[in-house]
């Protein structure tokens, strides 16, 4: 069973420059389509509401309620575009968002360029704590430079999962050597996991299929946290920028020969089914 642990889906295509299909484009049912081709069970939607897309949350949520269980929305919260990133409250708001949609897990984008200084406040350790007290999964993206202030953070919610978005942002060419030892340090925390997910991120030339310039930075990961703590995840349908759906699960099921069989279904889908279980789709907190 495949689950791709990171996609999104919106009403209107919200990049530049403009697409003649902008209302389709990011659509949850084209998404199902390239699922179907691809023999992907199971999506997660990590919700954006960017550019033209104000009300991402209940959106995604309305796509995973109509897809019959395979796709399941995370929405986001707080986040580095909204007004409300890094304010008093955050716990109240999550709380809030939590008690409307019920999902199983949540995204935080950071200022990948900043200070990460406010998760480990008093209020961002009220917001992380709430996510520990509702049994969600964290969906995180921040920069490599910011892992060492996420491993304190995780570290202080053992029992909290934490993927991190995007090969941990690491930069290959040229290699971004600090950035990624932070990144592989982060593996002593035991609760983080990485996406394997936005391989054009790390490389100037994203859409050079099949990346193999990213691939001693996935062999890296795969030795440092092991199959238990990665999971693929497409970036659809931003990756199609740079590669086709069905490509950005080829790029790690056809093109990372040293990872095994069995380590492969993990990280495929293993280690996210496992994930979800950390709080069952029945279950539906207090706010």
């Amino acid at each position: 069973m495949i689950i791709d642990a990171h996609c999104h889906a919106w009403q209107h295509w919200p990049y530049r420059p403009a697409v003649p299909d902008a209302q389709t484009r990011a659509s949850a049912e084209r998404l199902l389509w390239e699922m179907d081709q691809a023999g992907v069970a199971q999506a997660v939607l990590i919700a954006a509401d960017i550019d033209h897309n104000p009300d991402n949350n209940h959106f995604t949520a309305a796509s995973a309620q109509a897809s019959s269980g395979r796709l399941l929305a995370f929405p986001a919260v707080d986040c580095r575009w909204h007004a409300t990133h890094h304010t008093p409250g955050a716990d109240a708001r999550l709380r809030e968002v939590v008690r409307q949609l019920n999902p199983a897990g949540f995204t935080h984008y950071l200022n990948e360029d900043r200070d990460p200084a406010w998760l480990l406040s008093q209020d961002g350790l009220a917001f992380f704590a709430a996510a520990e007290a509702l049994r969600l999964i964290v969906s995180l993206a921040c920069g490599a430079q910011q892992m060492p202030t996420v491993c304190q953070l995780a570290a202080r919610f053992p029992g909290t999962p934490f993927l991190i978005h995007h090969l941990g942002r690491v930069k290959v060419e040229p290699l971004d050597e600090p950035g990624l030892q932070a990144l592989l340090d982060a593996a002593a925390t035991p609760n983080i996991h990485v996406k394997l997910s936005g391989f054009g991120y790390a490389l100037p030339d994203g859409w050079n299929f099949p990346c193999r310039a990213t691939q001693p930075l996935v062999k890296a990961l795969y030795e440092q946290f092991g199959a238990t703590r990665l999971c693929w995840g497409s970036d659809y349908p931003v990756s199609q920028r740079y590669m086709t759906y069905r490509q950005t699960l080829e790029i790690v099921r056809s093109h990372c020969s040293f990872i095994s069989a069995s380590d492969m279904k993990m990280i495929l889908g293993g280690t996210l089914r496992r994930l979800l279980q950390h709080r069952p789709t029945e279950e539906r907190p207090g706010a």
